[in-house]
Formats: C-alpha cells, sequence, structure tokens
C-alpha cells in the first residue's frame, strides 16, 4: 500500500471511473490539484488550509482537561496541528468538546498504536477551517439514564464552514453519529440563510455506524447515522460506510444542497437516505427546494432492515430535485429494492432532473461493482490499524451480519486499551497536508496483536 492509500483516498479508486458518469461531471484542473488540504482530499472544502503554518501542539496525556490534553490544546487560540505523544481512550466526563477557535488540523494519524478514542462525549465545530482525521468517537450511554436527554453528536458542526472530517470512526451517537446544522433563517434572503448554516463541509471516508436506539436521548428511539439541517449547503458525503443505524443515513432537510456519491449503506432500518421539510419549522418562510445528487451508492439490506425499505424517501412539504445515476439498492438475498418512496401524504415531490443540480468540481466515481471492495479496506480511522469494534463493523458489513444496538455493552461495551507513547518527530511528516514521510512511521503494532 503507498503512503497515500493508507491515509487518503485510496488511487485505486480513479482506475475504475465509470465513463457515462464522468462525462458529465467537470474534470479536474491542475489549478485544482494545487494546495489541497492533503492528498485525496474533495469537495467543497478540499483546498482548506485547516491549521497549516500554525503551531504544533503535542497532546501529551489522556486526562479530559488540563495541561497536556486533548482539550487544551484545542482550545488554544490560532492556526493550530495537534499531534499525539500518547494513544489510548480519553474519558470526555459526559461533556462535549467545542471547537471554536478556526484554523485547526487535528492528526490522529500521528497517535502511537491504538490511537485515540474519545468515549463519553463528543465534539462540535463552530467555527471554520477544521480538518479532522483518524479520530474514533463513541460516545454510548456516558452513565446516563434512560431516555434522560443526555445524549451526544459524534461530531457536529453548527453554523460552521470549510470542515473536513475524513477517515474517522462515528459510533454509538446517541444523537447523530455526524451532521451539519445551524440556525435555519439568519439573515434576508435564502442565499444569507445558507451563508449562515454551515457550509462548504466534506465527510469522507468515515465508518459512521451504531447510532444508539433505545439509549438516553429525551425523545426515545434515536439511531440514527447523519442530519444535514434546514438550508445547510455544498455538502459532499462520499465513501463512508453507514452500518447499523435506523434512519438518517443520512437525512437532508429543508432546502439542503448535498452531493451523496460512492457511499456503503448497509442495514438501515426504516429509512436509507431521506428529505424532509417540516412545515413545522418552516411557518411564515418561502420553502426552498433541495438539491441532491446522489451517484454511484450501494444500499444493501441487513438484519433490521424493514421490508421494501427505499433507496431514498421523501416526506414534508418542500420539493427536492434529484439526480441519481448508478445507484444499487437491494435487499438481504440481491434482489432489488425501490429507489424513490415516500413516507408521509404531503405535497412534496422528488423532481428528477438530467444534470447534477451540485457538484463539486473534480469529484471521481467508482463503479459500484467495485466499491465495496475498495471501501471496506480504507473506511475508517487509522485503516492499518483498525481496533476490535471497526474490524467487526467492517467484516458485519461485508458478510451481511450484526444489527441495529440500543447500548455499547451488547458489543462489548467502551474500548479498554494500553496508554501508549511516543515523542512526535517533526521530521517523519509533511507538516503541510500531515502525511507521513515514510509509511514506516505509521503505528501498526496493536493491530498486529490480534483480536
Amino acid at each position: 500500500m503507498s503512503v497515500t492509500s493508507i491515509v487518503g483516498r485510496p488511487l485505486v479508486a480513479a482506475a475504475f471511473v465509470f465513463s457515462s458518469i464522468f462525462a458529465a461531471l467537470p474534470a479536474a484542473t491542475a489549478a485544482e490539484s494545487a494546495e489541497l488540504a492533503f492528498p485525496g482530499a474533495v469537495g467543497w472544502a478540499k483546498h482548506t488550509p485547516g491549521g497549516r503554518g500554525g503551531q504544533i501542539i503535542r497532546v501529551t496525556n489522556l486526562n479530559t482537561d488540563g495541561p497536556g490534553s486533548f482539550a487544551e490544546a484545542v482550545q488554544t487560540k490560532g492556526a493550530r496541528i495537534i499531534v499525539f505523544e500518547v494513544g489510548g481512550v480519553i474519558d470526555l466526563g459526559q461533556k462535549t468538546l467545542r471547537v471554536e477557535e478556526p484554523y485547526l488540523t487535528i492528526a490522529g494519524q500521528t497517535a502511537p498504536s491504538p490511537g485515540i478514542t474519545l468515549i463519553k462525549g463528543g465534539i462540535d465545530i463552530t467555527t471554520h477551517d477544521v480538518i479532522v482525521r483518524h479520530l474514533r468517537v463513541r460516545p454510548g450511554w456516558a452513565g446516563a439514564e434512560q431516555f434522560s436527554g443526555v445524549d451526544f453528536d459524534s461530531i457536529s458542526n453548527f453554523g460552521a464552514s470549510n470542515v473536513i472530517v475524513d477517515h474517522c470512526t462515528l459510533t454509538w451517537g446517541t444523537d447523530e453519529n455526524l451532521s451539519a446544522s445551524g440556525k435555519r433563517f439568519i439573515g434576508d434572503t435564502p442565499d444569507e440563510w445558507r451563508k449562515n448554516a454551515s457550509h462548504s463541509i466534506t465527510f469522507s471516508n468515515n465508518i459512521i455506524a451504531e447510532g444508539l436506539a433505545n439509549a438516553t436521548h429525551g425523545k426515545f428511539e434515536h439511531s440514527k447515522g447523519s442530519l444535514i439541517h434546514d438550508n445547510v449547503a455544498n455538502v459532499l458525503i462520499y465513501r463512508n460506510l453507514y452500518a447499523h443505524n435506523y434512519e438518517r443515513n443520512p437525512h437532508l432537510k429543508g432546502g439542503v444542497h448535498a452531493a451523496v456519491v460512492n457511499n456503503i449503506i448497509y442495514d438501515p432500518g426504516q429509512r436509507a437516505i431521506h428529505y424532509n421539510l417540516m412545515e413545522e419549522e418552516w411557518h411564515g418562510y418561502a420553502y426552498q427546494d433541495g438539491l441532491l445528487s446522489a451517484v454511484g451508492n450501494v444500499m444493501r439490506a441487513g438484519p433490521s432492515t424493514a421490508p421494501k425499505i427505499a433507496f431514498l424517501m421523501i416526506g414534508g412539504y418542500g420539493d427536492l430535485r434529484y439526480y441519481g445515476k448508478d445507484n444499487v439498492a437491494v435487499n438481504r438475498i440481491g434482489e432489488p429494492l425501490p429507489m424513490i418512496g415516500r413516507y408521509t401524504m404531503s405535497s412534496a415531490k422528488v423532481i428528477e432532473v438530467k444534470k447534477p443540480p451540485v457538484w463539486p468540481e473534480g469529484l471521481e466515481v467508482m463503479r459500484t461493482d467495485e466499491l465495496e471492495r475498495s471501501l471496506l479496506a480504507d473506511v475508517g480511522a487509522r485503516p492499518w490499524d483498525r481496533d476490535v469494534q471497526d474490524r467487526r463493523i467492517v467484516m458485519n458489513a461485508g458478510e451481511g451480519r450484526g444489527k441495529i444496538i440500543d447500548r455499547e455493552t451488547e458489543v462489548g461495551g467502551y474500548p479498554v486499551m494500553p496508554e501508549t507513547r511516543r515523542p512526535f518527530n517533526p521530521d517523519d511528516w509533511d507538516l503541510a497536508t500531515m502525511e507521513p514521510k515514510n509509511p514506516a512511521v505509521l503505528d501498526h503494532s496493536y493491530t498486529a496483536k490480534g483480536t
């Protein structure tokens, strides 16, 4: 494996582009390939500098907060690159860690094996120009009571922009696992609404799985993958594994502009991709059409999937302008499932269009018959150094096993990992992209132990 294929998008992907898809989409230019956030960065956020050129902050312990902690590094002002001289589990103690200072790169790939796993809390990003890579975030019940209203997104973006969440593992969320939102109607025009909600967001190469169903959320059942909230714009959801989430795989709300490309959606409960503009939330505002380009995705039913589920479902009152091409939806024995359905009897319509209504320049598309082999090998945090839970989720997706769960204890509970240490040597890394100069710098020792 090359370095690029370890910590970035696999190079093999380009070999399987469908000419019939790619011919209709913009080609990459030399300018587009310059100054990427990292090799393989895609989408409207792909040129974010993150913390490039800023101070290097070393995380030296696994404490919840205080000197040398991850929390202190995140909250530091100014451009910064967070690297890790420690590996293991950070217990957030029923807290959400807020990223409020812009120009940040979180380089989880720098941690010694077993990498960094955050538990009993989550991360909220409320600023701009942030790159998060190779973290595992597993909130779980966090010691709260069932239906108590103590709940966490694994990672959420609220009013954020130019953000990339890449090669992370986001599981056991008690709200969503990975989301983008913001206040719906800040400003006088729809363009201002979109500017003030989250925009220019990339979710790529992540495991987004096992949102907990009947757990701590105050609305009861809440196993959810990704919520892309009203008027969020220019969101790319690319090459992720959605597995064992009851709904929101992903859920796009009113006026969203999104491209959903080359994802595997395995074992959705009652909905895979769905769109809904709710009158109760838009009363007094002019409805905006949603824009969705969905290309080259695979949806496979699993043990928790409702019969005859559709690939895309619509509810509510706003229309969705939809371009769908080369998507596959099958039941557990490979029989085709409907591509479009609805779950309310409201006036909303799916308006199918002939060209993508929204598309990031230069994005490549893999053939669906090659997608599973490529994606499952590379998805999630530290695919060269997967933990027990990631290996289980990926293997179950490949073999058609697993189910939606209520508690993390059903699948082994919070991870128990050794605390490990290794000094960070800046000479081993390209500090502009945080790619290793030599693959030998990536620590494989945890995987080598087996399970």
